[in-house]
């Protein structure tokens, strides 16, 4: 959520940041800004709002410049409002900020006892007011951001200019993600490497504690102690097109048709049929401590907690190991029950995910060892993991998540693969087998993006309702939440997921000609059963779409409308399953002209608690 982009170097900053800016709206804003020094003063422009209406205010009055911040602003301290959207300025002083001052009311009462006078409800607006009070007392402005940056508790990532010294860009990073791009005489700063992409693939990914000073003709990073630090220059390998729309409407629409690719690369150099091999780049334990695992914790948020509940089923069937998936936002206030033969995975497509940080922080403090699974090279989450496995999905831009989600199922089956053939409970032949039939995936899920007219038709008799009932069991369980979860996410219709034996402890109350319901029924060991409670829903004049495969004419017969899908194995299935729930949410949500890739209230990272 927000979203920073700073830029010093010889270009147009003003087309730059905008640039930036509008490929970060994915992560969810309600106001935007900028910021460029002029060649004789700075100046700043806000809005509340969309980019496009900055952009408004910049076409009658063009801000021209080499150096500048902007921002995209989801509000936490204060309403959406001109006032409270970022930049802010005090005096020199323009900073914009991602992230919390947890102590932003005494350092607000300090200073205004020492007469500061705030325009903003804000908690940013303490590094403006902290920075200008040391710069006007004559300090170094390198030295007035450290001393500044210790006494704030809580996170950030900040980026700051000085009027009075229009040569220097400063950049840190604390809890909330910050990346550096190295350009030819040009330095970028931006919350994520979709914003900077088109300019270079060179990029420092800041780590807590950086603080980096910019200048045309070369870069420093520094801890909080003005120490130097060496970080590795890394080279993202994403092409930039990637995060362009490629002729789709919408992100969403074409990251839904992106995942036979992004599965395939995501198995790529990974699997090997003939020798049944798994291998993970970054997949440093040693087969001792694989067979001494005691319990697995899975530790997620949002879709990746769906993950996480399919990964269970894999973890425990291939590898014997007992599985418990905690969402973060509630493992992080416990005090778990974790020891040194413990395997704490975090999942987080952005890796940046607060909650699931401070979940794996928890972890590795009572000794367990960190796995994560992510998207991002080199995000918070992976640098702080003894073992990282790559998603390579490619840039997710859309809010509502698709493609991380299932090549994150895809990551953990060929984890518990691994895991279990070194624990001796999978078989070389069974690892072969399975990754035979892992390596049909893509193809499977082409074969159902076929379906799209289908499902947009079944979209256009179903999109007026209000409220709709996903019901799923065992590893179908977890796809009728997603699928549950995307509906609500981009068209704001009410929607539960629930597993479909539980439905007569309270859900079939609900069940009447106005509650659509959505069964995940397609060939399983537990076909019979969600069989059964698809009757319950039609004796009580329930109207039913039904996921089924391929040839079960018997199901046409209590189906108001049925999507047929291939059948691959019941343990992949669940990745094919969820790909007709994407389609029809998204048409679902076009039909009622809501805005798919920004939906409202929702940010793509969730980097603050």
């Amino acid at each position: 959520m927000c979203g920073i982009v700073g830029y010093i170097g010889e270009g147009d900053a003003q087309e730059i940041l905008i640039d930036g800016l509008k490929r970060l709206e994915y992560r969810g804003y309600d106001s935007a800004g900028i910021a460029v020094y002029d060649g004789e003063k700075l100046v700043i422009k806000r809005t509340k709002g969309k980019i496009r209406d900055l952009e408004k205010i910049l076409q009658k009055e063009p801000l021209k410049g080499k150096i500048g911040i902007a921002h995209t602003r989801w509000a936490t301290h204060g309403k959406p409002s001109e006032e409270n959207a970022h930049p802010h300025r005090v005096g020199p002083i323009a900073v914009v900020h991602n992230g919390i001052v947890e102590n932003h009311v005494e350092l607000r009462r300090w200073l205004e006892e020492k007469g500061h006078t705030f325009s903003s409800e804000t908690d940013t607006e303490i590094f403006a007011h902290l920075i200008e009070d040391r710069v006007k007392k004559g300090e170094d402005f390198l030295e007035a951001v450290l001393w500044t940056l210790k006494q704030i508790r809580g996170s950030y990532a900040i980026a700051v200019i000085n009027e009075n010294q229009p040569d220097r860009l400063i950049g840190a990073r604390s809890g909330s993600p910050l990346v550096l791009g190295l350009g030819d005489g040009e330095y970028f700063l931006a919350s994520d490497i979709p914003a900077i992409l088109s300019y270079t693939r060179e990029m420092i990914f800041l780590e807590d504690g950086d603080v980096v000073e910019l200048k045309r003709d070369g870069y420093r990073i520094v801890d909080l102690d003005g120490n130097p630090v060496d970080r590795e220059v890394k080279k993202i390998s994403w092409d930039p097109s990637m995060a362009e729309k490629s002729g789709y409407k919408h992100f969403m629409q074409k990251e839904i048709f992106e995942q036979p690719r992004a599965i395939a690369d995501t198995l790529t150099g990974r699997v090997f049929t003939n020798s049944g091999e798994i291998r993970f780049e970054f997949f440093n334990m040693d087969e001792d401590f694989v067979r001494a695992i005691e319990r697995i914790t899975i530790v997620a948020c949002g879709t990746s907690w769906h993950a996480g509940l399919i990964g269970r089923f894999y973890l425990e069937k291939f590898a014997q190991i007992p599985v418990e998936v905690e969402l973060g936002s509630e493992f992080r206030y416990r005090d778990p029950i974790i020891a040194k033969k413990h395997l704490v995975i975090g999942i987080s497509q952005s890796g940046e995910t607060a909650d699931t940080i401070a979940g794996l922080k928890a972890g590795k403090e009572k000794g367990a060892r960190i796995l994560s699974i992510c998207n991002v090279i080199d995000s918070s989450i992976a640098r702080m993991s003894d073992d990282v496995l790559y998603t390579h999905a490619g840039p997710e831009i859309g809010v509502a998540s698709t493609k991380a989600f299932t090549t994150q199922i895809v990551t953990l089956f060929m984890l518990a693969l691994l895991l279990g053939k070194i624990r001796g409970i999978v078989s070389e032949e069974e690892v072969k087998e399975k990754i035979e039939r892992l390596l049909q995936l893509p193809s499977f899920v082409e074969q159902v993006l076929k379906n799209d007219d289908l499902i947009e038709n079944i979209a256009r008799k179903y999109y007026r309702y209000q409220n709709f009932l996903y019901l799923g069991r065992h590893l179908n369980f977890p796809i009728a939440l997603e699928g549950a979860l995307k509906l609500k996410e981009i068209s704001y219709i009410h929607a539960e997921g629930y597993p479909a034996g539980e439905m007569k402890h309270g859900p079939i109350a609900l069940i009447d000609e106005n509650m659509p319901v959505v069964a995940v029924a397609t060939r399983s060991s537990v076909y019979e059963k969600i069989f059964s409670n698809i009757e319950e829903v039609k004796a009580r004049n329930g109207k039913v779409i039904a996921l089924a495969t391929q040839g079960d004419e018997r199901i046409k017969s209590i189906a108001d409308d049925v999507i047929y899908l291939p059948h691959l194995t019941e343990e992949l299935n669940p990745v094919i399953n969820s790909i007709p729930l994407q389609l029809f949410a998204y048409h679902v949500a076009v039909l009622r002209g809501t805005d798919v890739d920004q939906p409202r209230n929702l940010a793509k990272s969730v980097t603050v608690e």
